[in-house]
């Protein structure tokens, strides 16, 4: 933050003394007024909203189906590729070929319905964070204009050539400020807790390490 308050500061003092110099003498400067400025963790402050959250929930349950089919998909491969192992010594070369290529078409199926999916995911996501994220700023050009706010740095750097801030005061972030106001302005009430993961046992021993899992 002390970079880009001193370029900033630099910026105003130039544009300052430009001003004096086109001033006449007789003429007395008037005070400037006092920079306030404010930093938001843009990007956070729209994925923490209860809308965001509720959208994003209701968009992995509409595609639950297809991570569903896919995994179907995956464990049909992965037991086609078993058997072909355990006959492989039984077959002709002809058969061990024709399985083979069955198996390489599902898995060719099985990536593209993958890729499908992603994309349209994906999009969806893109749309979904960005209509939260328009009315978001709204909610934030009207908190800085109360506020008097001069200057609001996303911290996050969402945008393309965003300023980055190396140190800002936790007084100066109204990222949570920003989420309480557009929490109370859309009315959407905070989504329920998950409930807590199981803890994991205590150990009286060092556990051996484990061998390698295929990813």
């Amino acid at each position: 933050m002390k970079r880009s308050f001193v370029c900033f500061l630099t910026l105003a003092s130039g544009l300052a003394l430009s001003a004096a110099a086109q001033t006449p003498a007789t003429t007395a400067a008037a005070p400037a007024a006092p920079v306030k400025v404010a930093v938001i963790a843009f990007q956070a402050a729209v994925g923490q909203t209860n809308e965001f959250q509720r959208n994003f929930a209701d968009l992995q349950k509409k595609y639950e189906p297809k991570r569903a089919q896919l995994k179907t998909m995956s464990d049909e491969i992965d037991s086609l590729e078993k058997q072909l192992q355990a006959s492989a010594d039984k077959l002709s070369d002809s058969e061990r070929a024709s399985k083979a290529k069955a198996i390489d078409d599902k898995k060719k199926q099985a990536q593209r319905f993958a890729e499908d999916a992603q994309n349209d995911l994906s999009t969806e996501m893109n749309d979904t964070f960005n209509k939260v994220a328009t009315k978001v700023l709204d909610v934030m050009n009207a908190y800085a204009t109360q506020q008097g706010l001069t200057v609001v740095i996303d911290m996050t750097g969402s945008q393309q050539q965003a300023p980055v801030v190396l140190y800002a005061s936790p007084a100066t972030d109204i990222t949570k400020a920003i989420i309480d106001a557009y929490n109370v302005k859309s009315g959407v009430p905070a989504p329920p807790p998950q409930p807590p993961s199981a803890p994991t046992p205590a150990r009286t021993a060092p556990a051996k390490p484990a061998a390698p899992a295929a990813h």
